[in-house]
């Protein structure tokens, strides 16, 4: 395959996604269905057999090309989404987020693990605790858009969700690298400095935000005086991006923590409190979802298109019941925690339904999952309908829930 031939491929891509991304956008969906609706379709020609298409869009050497760039786009996206964190929000909500987020996270990964179980005894502890891991992740950008668009960003309700989604990444991560660590692969070729055990993979993994936190903190004083100095200089998003990539290679090669893992804590400490914080953000999505972020969700409906194929009864009943605990795991979880600090039986049911939705970060979950041989690739379709799912039930019942409350409203003024 000739250099240039990727060219083509790469082309269809970015196109297919943004007409996808627009087309689920108008229809008040997230702008990641539409990429990954794209990659589906680019996936179904795989079974148009002519060479050409073939070799240019599912050849070794362009799978390869792709690959990489998607890798790209992962760490693209976690950095994003450290930099994007406020632990100020932590303060605002006090225990109510501690209490939803721990049962949010508590309550889908049981009900993952136990249906893994029930369904696969065969496939072992670590790899069905990693498919109750999965379920833990939560996206709440739709969320966040439809509280926003209802006026009740501000109020209890949205300032708990935000807050919980905050700690929700953080523990989720965490639990998957310790997970991934515990698996004993070698992924990526990391130093295997010690013997596996358990105990000696968390020292590892303490030892890693030990060291990136040291780190950090000398980053930040750097960066403090690069912005008294020259603000707004593209200086400042570039060796963002270059310790963004440190962080991700280090966390992985010698810490054999997750390499997402270390791109999201380079956000967390490279943000908050700097002053140029949006404008670095800004910088790095914009080149994210340039190009990077489109390949990486298109390649994922691209790569695992076949697998709906594959499926056989046995698997299609987990997956079925997969779902289902993905779903009510975090309605159930969340929705009770809020109930369980004083919370309104609407505003716990709101809760619940606006941390059940699940976008980039639980796509992340299982793509590690798999390459670290814990997770088989063809839960891909029945994660890809949780995202569908919960990204098209949230706003629906969000909508519904307050509505409802207006209307009770109105007819108790009315009387």
């Amino acid at each position: 395959m000739e250099a240039f031939e990727i060219l083509l491929p790469l082309a269809v891509i970015l196109l297919l996604s943004k007409l996808m991304g627009l087309g689920a956008h108008k229809c008040g969906m997230p702008a990641v269905l539409g990429m990954l609706v794209a990659g589906i379709l680019i996936g179904l020609l795989r079974y148009i057999p002519w060479e050409p298409l073939q070799r240019g869009f599912f050849g070794e050497e362009a799978t390869y090309v792709l690959s990489v760039m998607s890798k790209i786009g992962v760490v693209l996206i976690m950095f994003s989404a450290g930099l994007g964190t406020d632990l100020k929000k932590l303060r605002q909500t006090g225990v109510a987020s501690i209490v939803i987020t721990f049962l949010g996270v508590a309550v889908p990964m049981g009900l993952g693990t136990l249906t893994a179980f029930l369904f696969m005894p065969e496939a072992g502890v670590l790899s069905n605790l990693f498919y109750g891991a999965i379920l833990t992740a939560t996206s709440v950008s739709v969320t966040v858009a439809v509280l926003k668009e209802l006026g009740k960003l501000d109020s209890k309700v949205g300032t708990s969700i935000v807050a919980a989604a905050v700690i929700d990444d953080v523990i989720g991560i965490v639990i998957l690298s310790v997970l991934t660590g515990f698996s004993g692969e070698s992924r990526g070729g990391g130093w295997n400095w010690f013997a596996p055990g358990a105990g000696l993979v968390v020292i590892k993994i303490v030892l890693f935000f030990v060291a990136a936190i040291a780190v950090g903190v000398a980053l930040r004083k750097l960066f403090n005086v690069m912005e008294r100095k020259a603000p707004h200089n593209r200086r400042i998003p570039i060796i963002s991006l270059a310790a963004c990539f440190i962080y991700a290679y280090i966390a992985e090669k010698i810490f054999g923590v997750a390499d997402i893992t270390g791109a999201y804590l380079a956000g967390i400490l490279l943000g908050g409190t700097l002053s140029e914080t949006p404008y670095v953000e800004s910088k790095v999505d914009e080149m994210g979802y340039l190009i990077f972020s489109p390949i990486f969700f298109a390649f994922i409906g691209m790569s695992n298109i076949q697998y709906f194929a594959q499926i056989d009864l046995k698997f299609l009943g987990f997956g079925a019941a997969f779902v289902a605990a993905g779903l009510l795991g975090k309605l159930i979880g969340c929705g009770f925690g809020a109930k369980m600090c004083k919370f309104s039986l609407a505003d716990s049911f709101r809760v619940g339904i606006g941390m059940m939705v699940r976008a980039e970060v639980v796509l992340i979950c299982t793509e590690k999952g798999v390459a670290a041989g814990l997770v088989d690739a063809k839960i891909y379709p029945f994660v890809i309908v949780i995202i569908l799912l919960s990204s098209i039930l949230t706003p629906i019942l969000m909508k519904w829930s307050y509505k409802k409350e207006e209307r009770a409203l109105l007819k108790e003024n009315a009387v």
